[in-house]
């Protein structure tokens, strides 16, 4: 089992950076209240200097949706909508302390951050094109087939975790109060990416240790190193079952 972008994607988007991190050992009950304050202190001083527009890294995601045939301003990535939300409210609303601790580190660094329950995903899951065979499930729990050539995360059943590449989430895999592994995929594009990502990865993987006292996989792929094993974390959490 692993994770990767395929061909077609590291062709049309040489730029890309992807992060990527699993752990097992998430609960719901961690107070995260605290750290979300320090991360939303940096968004807030980023954006009194520029919005969220003018950001290198939106700047960034919004020539990639123009060049999937997407109006930026109509599909958001997830990290520009949440800085947009953060900018107008002032606030996110919290939904789980993994997910709202990954989603102010998002907006601090302006880089999409996507949480996945990995008891969800079945087998592999690639960041490649839809041929309107794939299911979405909605937050609604309404069932969508992605678009022919939309970017989406699919997995082995056909099962799209995530439309528009990274401007919406499936409400199949997303967090809930009994998820204990998790695969976190942060992506980038913008100049600076191949040094801000893994900073962004190690920032992650260092709160989780923290707050979960768990240890976390990680990795920063390339087209030349396109795949992040998942088996272990997967045979962790079934040995963790039978136990």
């Amino acid at each position: 089992m692993f994770f990767r972008h395929s061909n077609e994607i590291w062709s049309e988007f040489p730029e890309l950076v992807p992060g990527v991190l699993s752990a097992e050992g998430i609960t719901s009950t961690a107070d995260v209240e605290g750290r979300i304050a320090k991360y939303h202190a940096i968004a807030t001083e980023r954006l009194a200097r520029r919005p969220e527009s003018e950001m290198a890294e939106i700047q960034a995601w919004r020539r990639g949706f123009s060049k999937m045939g997407l109006k930026p301003t109509q599909y958001r990535c997830a990290s520009e909508a949440l800085l947009r939300r953060f900018r107008q409210e002032g606030s996110l609303p919290r939904l789980h302390p993994l997910v709202d601790l990954c989603n102010a580190i998002s907006i601090a660094f302006a880089i999409p951050v996507a949480v996945f329950d990995l008891s969800k995903i079945s087998g592999n899951i690639e960041v490649r094109h839809a041929s309107c065979s794939e299911s979405y499930l909605t937050f609604s729990g309404e069932v969508e087939h992605p678009e022919a050539r939309e970017v989406i995360f699919a997995d082995a059943a056909g099962q799209a975790h995530a439309r528009r590449w990274t401007n919406r989430q499936s409400g199949l895999s997303a967090m809930r109060d009994d998820t204990h592994s998790v695969l976190i995929v942060a992506e980038a594009l913008h100049g600076s990416a191949a040094s801000d990502v893994p900073k962004l990865i190690d920032t992650i993987a260092a709160e989780l240790a923290a707050i979960w006292s768990i240890e976390v996989r990680q990795g920063v792929l390339s087209s030349s190193s396109p795949r992040f094993d998942l088996s272990s974390a997967m045979n962790l959490q079934l040995q963790q079952k039978q136990d």
